[in-house]
């Protein structure tokens, strides 16, 4: 026998099912598209600031790379916790109608949701490249991780704690390596072969010229006067 969900997590499960079933078709059809199109436009938010980060520090550029391969790692540890404790779905345990098209077939485990692990990686991934944009991915991120709940497929501690597992695996891993990969992001811009993905950096300041100099330069220049009257 797999994992048995705690019975608060049936009842709100109850709960937010129930609610879907009485909601508009237009928003379930919303939610039910919305629990796939989030991790679309979660990937987008982390692609675009590792774009942006090509020209930033190399401090930034290794966060906006360590913290998805992160992600990768939560997902990971997530799918290993469901082989582990085969936690039924509750579209299949508790037998309600549900808006899913279908519920995940057996074998499909349910604790922890793996959406909601990606969810919340994703949304960590961002906010340690971007705090503005962190809070940008925060509400889809959520919402992804609720869609879960509301079209059926998991209940409320799956979802809760797979988000909570995708932001803490990717935080902890991304912090843990930002330094070791800073350096190797700048040993990395000097090669050729991953310069176009790790991008030129910080452009280079130009040196300041001091007025000494300045002086010199003006009074080494050709006078224009002097040659008009030559």
């Amino acid at each position: 026998m797999g994992l048995q969900p705690p019975e608060f997590s049936t009842e709100v499960y109850r709960l937010v099912v129930g609610i879907a079933n009485r909601s508009p078709e237009s928003f379930q059809w919303f939610m039910e598209h919305f629990t796939e199109v989030s991790i679309v436009l979660l990937v987008g938010i982390v692609v675009w600031l590792w774009w942006r980060a090509r020209h930033a520090s190399a401090t930034m550029m290794a966060l906006s790379v360590l913290a998805p391969a992160a992600g990768v790692i939560a997902y990971l540890t997530s799918e290993v916790v469901k082989t582990v404790l085969a936690e039924e779905r509750p579209c299949r345990a508790v037998g309600l109608p549900i808006v899913a098209a279908e519920c995940p077939p057996v074998g499909d485990w349910s604790f922890p949701s793996n959406h909601s692990t990606i969810a919340g990686a994703l949304f960590i991934a961002a906010f340690l490249v971007s705090w503005r944009w962190g809070l940008v991915a925060l509400p889809i991120a959520t919402l992804a991780a609720f869609s879960r709940v509301f079209v059926g497929v998991h209940y409320p501690h799956d979802v809760l704690t797979g988000y909570l597992l995708g932001s803490a695996v990717t935080a902890v891993v991304t912090l843990l390596l930002a330094r070791p990969g800073a350096r190797l992001v700048e040993w990395g811009r000097s090669r050729p072969a991953l310069g176009w993905a790790l991008g030129p950096g910080l452009p280079v300041p130009r040196p300041a010229v001091s007025p000494r100099e300045y002086a010199d330069a003006v009074t080494a220049r050709p006078s224009s006067v002097g040659r008009w009257q030559s």
